[in-house]
């Protein structure tokens, strides 16, 4: 686990009608803040990648479909710098990933339908905020590709 990355099962209530998927409440331990809330969608796979924000937290839930997020620690300070996570997550694993500033981030969607990503994050958008590398840079020891076995 990166340093400072919390994944934290999130509790569903569900019935015939359908269910209730819980992401994220001022109540719970791991809230810092809130600044916006919005939702990336992304088709079978198509990776998102990378994201490298300064100062703002992220909380990302998959609310439909399924997509691995993968994470890499450029912090000079961390003491888990250099090191890669992956989390699978989705409809068959609900919980909410919390990432710190200064890991670099993107997910891939998996399966046979969209995925729908809710990200919390504790400030608005701003383009200034954060940095952006190439899904296939070399910077990051990363390879997108499905691996068998």
């Amino acid at each position: 686990m990166i340093h400072g990355v919390k994944v934290v099962p999130l509790r569903q209530i569900v019935d015939e009608r359908g269910k209730i998927m819980h992401m994220l409440k001022a109540t719970d331990e791991h809230f810092l803040g809130f600044g916006e809330i919005y939702f990336s969608t992304a088709w079978p796979g198509t990776i998102k990648a990378w994201h490298i924000h300064r100062s703002m937290t992220v909380n990302n839930a998959v609310i439909s479909g399924r997509a691995k997020l993968v994470m890499y620690d450029l912090r000079e300070d961390s003491p888990t710098r250099g090191e890669l996570q992956e989390v699978f997550f989705g409809e068959d694993n609900h919980v909410l990933v919390q990432i710190p500033p200064g890991i670099a981030n993107g997910y891939k969607a998996y399966g046979d339908k969209q995925v729908i990503m809710a990200n919390a994050a504790t400030e608005p958008h701003d383009p200034e905020e954060m940095d952006r590398l190439d899904p296939f840079t070399d910077r990051i020891p990363y390879d997108w590709a499905l691996r068998h076995g």
